[in-house]
């Protein structure tokens, strides 16, 4: 099943708020192609897990390394696996207040997991708004992994209640700067 083309989403890229992480002097599609690139010597780790989570869900492998990239920076701001408080579990921050940790935080099982539940989100956003073109519905699903369908409102507004304010943005600039670079 296609979701849609992670190259056709529209995105403004990584909002100052989230640039800052990395004490980046510009925020934008910029700032979300800089800290992908940070991440992506680690996300090399990764890679063969990444493709074939991907092809097993039909979901972009360079999608799943930007959620990689944006929740945990590819394993890097995690303690044992941990992050959020330890509320989130893995390298994709499955958040463990709503589901169950599988696998351990590196691992081909957490990206299943994880990568089900974007599956989710997007399925419930195309159903939600089914005027809506594939790429947005994918952009819209992007923004309900991060705060869930009932926060997603609008197209215009889809980041309006997502950490930072832009992480289906910032997530839809890095997989394409990942897209570009090999995934």
């Amino acid at each position: 099943m296609s979701y849609g083309d992670i190259r056709r989403v529209e995105t403004t890229g990584a909002s100052w708020e989230t640039s800052q992480q990395d004490k980046l002097g510009y925020s934008g599609v910029q700032a979300s192609e800089t800290m992908a690139q940070m991440d992506s010597g680690r996300m090399e780790n990764y890679k063969s897990e990444i493709n074939r989570v991907g092809s097993k869900l039909g979901i972009d492998p360079a999608l799943i390394a930007a959620i990689i990239s944006r929740e945990s920076r590819a394993g890097n701001a995690l303690q044992n696996g941990w992050g959020d408080h330890q509320n989130a579990w893995g390298l994709m921050q499955v958040d463990i207040r709503y589901h169950d940790k599988k696998g351990n935080w590196n691992s081909e099982e957490h990206l299943h997991q994880a990568t089900g539940i974007l599956v989710h989100f997007i399925t419930r956003i195309q159903s939600k708004f089914p005027n809506w073109n594939k790429e947005q519905q994918l952009k819209g699903g992007i923004a309900a992994y991060n705060m869930g369908d009932g926060n997603v409102h609008s197209y215009e507004n889809v980041d309006a209640h997502t950490t930072g304010g832009d992480y289906s943005n910032d997530v839809v600039a890095r997989a394409q700067w990942y897209k570009n670079h090999g995934f």
